[in-house]
């Protein structure tokens, strides 16, 4: 058996090295590639920052991610303190060669593992020790020249740097929800009727406050729309978090049916205006310029209306 064993959160371009060098020995021996990992997060278990821990991917994305790169098996082990509790040795005896009959380890540049928190170089004879063939890849940067893991990822998303992000995932950051009720102030009002979303995964990282152009997939179908995420203090102040998306070309009734959001682009900050009358404005120019996108006719710095003139101080 040919494994690789991480948490793997995001399935980022550095991981994709990993799985690629994974399927590739499997193949070669006419064996089965697996992908061991845990769940929940280390950091969540161990309380390690854990209240504003935020993760990139679900167990059903990641799992899904993993396979759609050509993965056989995909093993789940229960996080616990007491698993936290073993060495790199212990866990790479009695459970990738006990238990899941492991002969050859996929190793990252970074991978670390077990309580004593060994590096690559380490793991690497601690398995040869144990009579593990090791493959070891090597360091991946992104397109624009940056170091890649699923920390710095986090800071991208956190920050609203969506396309960053993109670079190192290696693909579009996206949420994954139903479609709930809303006051409907959107359509009663401003004329822009939203999807308001909720995550199926608590713990999913939400992209910084602001406005997106994103891709929407709902109804086995493809659309574009603009989304925003923020407390809307344009409304009133003191509201909970939201995420609505106006959906382009779309009039149909998807409450309590899935949705997917993929974040493309963020546009602006999310902005209080005073009154309606502004918002409503605004919006026209978002929607067309994210219009302006999908066709391709224009880049951000000449043609959307709004660069956002205001200063920090005016978004909530």
């Amino acid at each position: 058996m040919v494994v690789a064993t991480g948490f793997f959160d995001g399935v980022h371009i550095g991981h994709r090295l990993v799985i690629a060098q994974l399927v590739k020995a499997a193949a070669e021996k006419g064996d089965e590639s697996m992908v061991v990992t845990f769940w929940p997060h280390p950091s969540t278990v161990l309380q390690q920052e854990a209240r504003d821990f935020r993760l990139l991917t679900s167990m059903a994305e990641k799992e899904a991610l993993l396979k759609g790169l050509g993965v056989d098996r995909v093993e789940v082990i229960r996080f616990t303190k007491e698993f936290g509790a073993l060495t790199t040795y212990d866990y790479l005896k009695d459970w990738l060669i006990g238990r899941y009959g492991a002969d050859t380890i996929i190793l990252g540049y970074d991978n670390r593992m077990g309580s004593d928190a060994k590096d690559a170089s380490s793991v690497e004879a601690i398995a040869e020790k144990l009579g593990l063939n090791v493959i070891m890849t090597q360091k991946v940067t992104s397109a624009a020249g940056a170091d890649v893991s699923s920390t710095k990822i986090r800071d991208e998303i956190s920050r609203g740097n969506v396309e960053k992000a993109a670079g190192m995932l290696g693909y579009d950051y996206s949420l994954y929800g139903v479609v709930v009720a809303g006051e409907r102030i959107g359509r009663r009002v401003l004329g822009f009727p939203t999807a308001n979303m909720q995550l199926y995964e608590p713990l999913k990282l939400i992209p910084a406050n602001g406005v997106y152009f994103v891709k929407v997939r709902t109804l086995g179908k493809e659309f574009y729309g603009m989304c925003n995420i923020g407390n809307r203090p344009t409304v009133r102040e003191g509201n909970a978090r939201t995420i609505e998306t106006n959906i382009f070309d779309f009039d149909e009734d998807i409450y309590g049916l899935d949705i997917e959001l993929s974040f493309l682009k963020r546009i602006r900050e999310e902005v209080r205006f005073a009154s309606f009358a502004q918002l409503k404005a605004q919006l026209a120019r978002d929607k067309f310029y994210c219009r302006s996108l999908i066709s391709g006719a224009c880049h951000l710095e000449q043609c959307h209306p709004d660069r956002s003139r205001r200063s920090s101080r005016e978004i909530c």
